[in-house]
């Protein structure tokens, strides 16, 4: 096998690709079969609800994309971050850190495709605790990004697998495919 496609890269790559399809599936499914465009919200649960919201920004709805300029060039941002990470995950050689990156691109990929496709990207998950809402209403795509970022920081802080590049030592704690 290449030194390009290990195993664990390989892990990685089929992570992105399975949340990428989950959330364009989900996606597809509530607004096609459940019509949530039309009927705006359905309760679920005593905590959780679909609501449809369509979010013309990036992160936390910033930057929104107000002219059709904008709304490419936050595509082409966008999709210039996915290639990064694509390309970070790629160079690494550990699970974890290709785990937590293929979350982060295949989140990526699936609000790339919505904005790409529509101008705006889908979301419609919507946690509250009564009418305390600790997070605005996301998707799968956005929860993939957010827990991906949460494992590489908490592998960067809290694991030492790096080894001592100095005297040549190698990562401790996962196999490696070289």
């Amino acid at each position: 096998m290449s030194a390009l496609f290990t195993r664990n890269r390989l892990i990685g790559l089929a992570i992105a690709a399975l949340v990428t399809i989950l959330d364009q599936a989900m996606k597809w499914y509530v607004i096609g079969p459940l019509k949530l465009r039309q009927v705006g919200h359905i309760d679920l649960l005593p905590f959780f609800d679909f609501t449809y919201t369509e979010n013309r920004g990036v992160s936390l709805g910033m930057f929104e994309a107000s002219s059709m300029e904008t709304r490419w060039l936050l595509v082409a941002v966008t999709a210039l971050i996915a290639g990064v990470v694509l390309v970070w995950m790629m160079r690494e050689r550990l699970l974890g850190e290709i785990a937590g990156l293929a979350l982060i691109l295949g989140g990526a990929l699936g609000n790339i495709r919505d904005r790409y496709e529509l101008g705006y990207v889908i979301d419609y998950a919507d946690f509250h605790i009564g009418n305390f809402r600790p997070f605005l209403i996301f998707n799968i795509a956005d929860a993939a990004i957010t827990i991906g970022v949460v494992i590489i920081l908490a592998r960067s802080l809290l694991v030492r697998d790096k080894g001592d590049t100095a005297t040549g030592d190698k990562p401790r704690g996962e196999a490696q495919d070289a």
